[in-house]
């Protein structure tokens, strides 16, 4: 019941912020989310994703911004996303541009050097499309999904081999002078508290998200 409450409250947010904000006259501000899974939401309905409630709170705190554009699909890896922003034809004109990926590429057993040459050229395209700004573009961390139902019978292996790609995805955003969000210790609580997991044993539930967007907002200082 009290997850429940949750959702609806935050739905309610969600919709009414964005509404409000559509309606302004004054300049909207556009965010971009770049990703897998964790950025599209998988089973967790829209309002829930981690973009959306960070829209909501951005809004909530006077900054104006739209609904975000999400390019994002449960099961992308570095290669899937960066063909999927090709064909978008996104334009840069984004005063926001979030990146998170590489679950994937770990999961189907990819090569973690070939991870690090694509994950580099997708930060150059953020960069790019957040109209060439730095400051404008951060980056989160991979979850361990070795927290869940899904994935406890392997968690040692698959938490081993999360924090080597979150190894190179730090590194290489610290070499761009990127801000770098690391949420992977709140995705470790998923075993302790089975309200961060969603239905599925295997992705955040929103009340996770809710979490990771309030990690983002006080390390980016909105």
């Amino acid at each position: 019941m009290v997850l429940l409450k949750f959702n609806l409250a935050l739905a309610l947010a969600t919709i009414t912020l964005v509404m409000e904000v559509q309606a302004q006259s004054g300049p909207v501000s556009k965010y971009l989310a770049l990703g897998d899974s964790y950025t599209i939401g998988e089973s967790v309905p829209e309002t829930g994703r981690w973009p959306n409630q960070l829209v909501v709170e951005l809004i909530r705190r006077g900054k104006p911004f739209a609904k975000p554009v999400i390019i994002a699909t449960t099961g992308w890896r570095t290669d899937n996303l960066k063909n999927a922003i090709e064909i978008a034809q996104l334009k840069p004109e984004y005063e926001l541009v979030s990146l998170l990926i590489g679950v994937n590429n770990q999961y189907q057993g990819k090569s973690i050097d070939q991870y690090a040459v694509e994950f580099e050229e997708l930060l150059k395209i953020s960069i790019r499309l957040a109209k060439g700004k730095k400051e404008n573009v951060f980056v989160v961390s991979i979850p361990d999904y070795g927290f869940t139902p899904f994935g406890a019978k392997s968690r040692d292996k698959i938490s081993k081999d999360i924090e080597r790609f979150n190894e190179i995805n730090k590194r290489i955003s610290n070499e761009y002078h990127l801000s770098y969000i690391n949420i992977t210790d709140i995705s470790r609580k998923g075993l302790e508290d089975a309200s961060l997991v969603a239905g599925d044993g295997l992705h955040p539930s929103e009340k996770m998200y809710s979490l990771w967007v309030q990690r983002i907002m006080s390390e980016l200082h909105f």
